[in-house]
């Protein structure tokens, strides 16, 4: 049960002015009523559709800081009831590139008035699904967007579903027509604030470097003693018409990881790579990989608890490379079990991709895809930074600035979920973090964007 408040609003509460409005507040066409009903200094706009609860002196406590920062646009720490659970849920600072459409303010937002109708004037698509979302868009480029690190109010949460679960709502299928919206105003507003690119790319020359070999599939891990042997046989596997190998890196294993990689040691094909006691994380066992002088031309991801679709894969991925002139190429991938029973959403195809909006529109989503390809002469240039989460994102963000990414639409990879993934059951907090860190490589990355832009 949420503690019992003196100053309760839902969404028929009477504070100074309440304006009740039937269609969802992502359509901009509640956005425009709301503007129009609008007559005070700020709007309270509650989003979810659930009882709210301030903290005694909650209201005061923004208006006091929206009036001391300027800000256009607030937001605040809350505590959450799930299950009749009351536990504190944090959110997070909202960066310049924190572009996901998804990025959770929590259910109480303060509006800036004027700043709310300049920005509702300046709508001019109407979206019934980006509304909200194109608005604080907007916003963010009139004011600042604060979040106050406090917690001032209570709201009911009603998805009760882990981390794991949720992780690919944005590519489900049947959320497609919302992406569309959300990669519209996306791109409306990297090319308002400079940071948008246009559809002219590098081209790529992999003639001029010789290799050991055309391919190698690269499995980093640490303590995957259930799943290692899976991944590598399905490596193995492969039927190419080109040498290939697959470099294994292991990060300090303890649990047998390594007694199981080294039962491989009669395939001449096999690379094992055992890292020192130093930190690497999988972006260095990555770097450990590519570097290495027995790396191919073409370095091909697989995690050490997925496997390859079919024996096909790797030579898909290289025809792709010479046929679409990219640096990078990704599959599609399906989500399964320990034992490869499909789990939904099933097939994630990240069919939002488009040759001439993907890299912009990857500025919103919170991945590219799997599995993923590298050329290696340039992956050994830019390299992976040394991270646990998001290192993939960071440098096929980085790629794609420059060149063109290649897409397969057939099924490569089975993404195994089971009780050990890194992302499986992850607390608010460390979601947070993770969440935080892709945001910074956005940020950064717009940074460049614009100053790219600025100096052509």
């Amino acid at each position: 049960m949420l503690p019992s408040q003196a100053d309760v609003l839902s969404r028929e509460a009477e504070v100074d002015r309440v304006c009740v409005v039937e269609d969802p507040l992502t359509a901009t066409s509640t956005l425009k009523t709301i503007a129009e009903a609008a007559e005070g200094e700020f709007i309270l706009l509650y989003t979810k559709p659930t009882d709210l609860s301030l903290v005694s002196g909650a209201l005061e406590r923004m208006l006091q800081i929206a009036d001391d920062t300027d800000a256009v646009f607030l937001y605040a720490d809350r505590f959450i009831s799930k299950e009749g659970v009351v536990t504190g849920a944090p959110v997070i600072d909202c960066q310049e590139g924190a572009l996901r459409d998804d990025f959770d303010f929590g259910g109480l937002l303060l509006l800036g008035t004027c700043a709310f109708k300049e920005a509702v004037s300046s709508m001019t698509e109407d979206y019934s699904a980006a509304g909200l979302y194109d608005l604080r868009l907007r916003m963010s480029r009139l004011g600042k967007l604060e979040h106050i690190g406090e917690y001032l109010y209570y709201e009911i949460e009603t998805d009760l579903r882990s981390s794991g679960e949720k992780l690919f709502d944005y590519v489900d299928p049947k959320n497609r027509g919302v992406q569309l919206e959300m990669e519209d105003a996306v791109t409306r507003h990297l090319k308002a604030v400079g940071a948008y690119l246009a559809p002219v790319f590098k081209d790529v020359d992999f003639s001029g470097e010789d290799f050991p070999v055309e391919a190698s599939v690269v499995i980093p891990c640490k303590n995957r003693v259930r799943t290692i042997g899976d991944a590598i046989r399905s490596a193995l596997s492969q039927k190419t018409s080109f040498p290939y190998n697959v470099i294994v890196v292991d990060d300090n294993s303890t649990d047998g990881t390594v007694d199981v990689i080294k039962s491989f040691g009669d395939d001449s094909r096999l690379v094992y790579i055992a890292q020192d006691k130093s930190y690497h994380a999988i972006g260095g066992n990555w770097n450990a990989a590519v570097h290495d002088p027995r790396c191919g031309r073409f370095a091909l991801q697989l995690d050490s608890d997925d496997m390859y679709s079919d024996d096909g894969v790797v030579q898909r991925f290289v025809e792709a490379f010479y046929a679409e002139n990219c640096a990078m190429v990704v599959g599609t991938y399906r989500i399964t079990d320990i034992d490869l029973n499909p789990l939904p959403p099933f097939v994630v195809d990240h069919k939002e991709w488009t040759l001439e909006n993907g890299r912009n529109n990857a500025l919103r989503v919170n991945g590219f895809g799997a599995p993923r390809g590298f050329w290696t002469p340039l992956l050994r240039k830019l390299n992976f930074p040394v991270t646990k989460y998001g290192e993939d994102y960071a440098v096929a963000l980085r790629i794609s600035r420059e060149y063109r990414i290649g897409r397969i639409w057939e099924v490569m990879y089975n993404c195994r979920r089971w009780e050990n993934n890194s992302d499986g059951n992850l607390s608010v907090e460390k979601v947070n973090s993770n969440n935080f860190y892709k945001d910074s490589i956005r940020t950064w990355e717009l940074l460049a964007r614009k100053k790219q832009n600025a100096t052509r």
